[in-house]
């Protein structure tokens, strides 16, 4: 959520007036808005605003109310979430069958270093059920036999936990635009490649086949666009000669874990901000928080030669010629 503001959602079939319906509810009630975007994907349209409720002639349950009438009057699903809502935030999390991520999660949190509750875990398959019943964590499976998710009970649960983050730990699934507008920048997935490199299914493989002698992994948030979403944390590792798919998995999985702690550490202390498709840090003085390489990296890096910057630039020195 924008630093300080509300956060009014719109979701539904693209219609028009939807826009003018809602702005002018919150025009008569002194409310104003500080940042709209728009987005239609698959027919489905999706509203975002960041509105100032500093000084509206209303309460927030009032508010509340009079936005979920005017939702069911135009056929939408219109949310709005106040800055305070709770002290504690929520987190869903959402599984298939590998249990590194899962399990670094659980440990954050036991160890009171995540700032924020599980309050559910959410797979497409039941195999990681076991984990959660370990530290007493709903677990629900809305898969079918081949893993297909019913994403209509997904958003079912989403809304009975009341979720304020969404974390895809290793979730092997994509989400529909249907579920991805109604938690914009509020879904955070890590993926086994240091992206945009090697989006989609085995990246790891990928990473073996194209010859790469580095490769990593990334915590992103989730749009619409596979793999595209703004990057927020990024690890990397050398690749080893002749290496296997499951020896980078080995030497990825907790660099996995690690960036994907770290980016939803960063979204829930509200430190990192997106601004045209990029993460940067909110207050970078007031972090230790490196989103890139370790800082030691720079001090391996030489930092000669540079253009224009050499003993000798080409025209300084009489008669010197370049090179054929």
């Amino acid at each position: 959520m924008t630093h300080g503001l509300t956060e009014i959602t719109v979701v539904g079939d693209d219609d028009t007036g939807l826009i003018a319906e809602v702005t002018s509810l919150l025009f008569e009630r002194g409310i104003n808005i500080e940042d709209l975007d728009q987005a239609v994907r698959d027919g489905v349209f999706r509203m975002t605003m960041h509105v100032d409720t500093a000084e509206m002639v209303t309460t927030e349950e009032k508010l509340r109310e009079d936005l979920t009438e005017l939702g069911d009057e135009l056929g939408v699903d219109l949310q709005v979430r106040f800055p305070a809502d709770r002290e504690t935030q929520s987190i869903a999390v959402l599984v298939t069958k590998e249990s590194h991520c899962l399990e670094a999660l659980f440990e954050a949190w036991a160890n009171g270093d995540l700032g924020a509750d599980i309050e559910v875990v959410i797979g497409n398959h039941d195999d990681l059920e076991p984990l959660a019943r370990k530290y007493d964590v709903p677990f629900h499976d809305i898969g079918d036999e081949k893993g297909t998710p019913d994403e209509e009970r997904l958003l079912e649960l989403l809304a009975e936990y009341d979720a304020d983050l969404i974390a895809l730990a290793r979730y092997m699934r994509i989400l529909s635009p249907d579920v991805v507008f109604r938690y914009e920048s509020r879904i955070i997935n890590v993926h086994p490649s240091l992206l945009p490199a090697f989006p989609g299914a085995s990246a790891y493989m990928q990473a073996i086949e194209e010859g790469v002698r580095i490769a990593g992994v990334t915590g992103h948030y989730v749009t619409t666009d596979l793999d595209q979403g703004p990057i927020i944390t990024q690890r990397a590792f050398n690749v080893p000669d002749d290496a296997t798919e499951e020896e980078l998995q080995e030497l990825g999985q907790p660099l996995e874990a690690e960036a994907l702690i770290e980016a939803i550490k960063l979204h829930l202390n509200d430190e990192v901000t997106v601004h045209r498709g990029r993460t940067k840090l909110r207050d970078p003085e007031e972090t230790e928080v490196q989103l890139g390489a370790p800082e030691t990296l720079d001090d391996e890096n030489p930092d000669r030669p540079i253009d224009g910057l050499g003993e000798f630039v080409a025209g300084d020195e009489p008669g010197a010629e370049a090179d054929d």
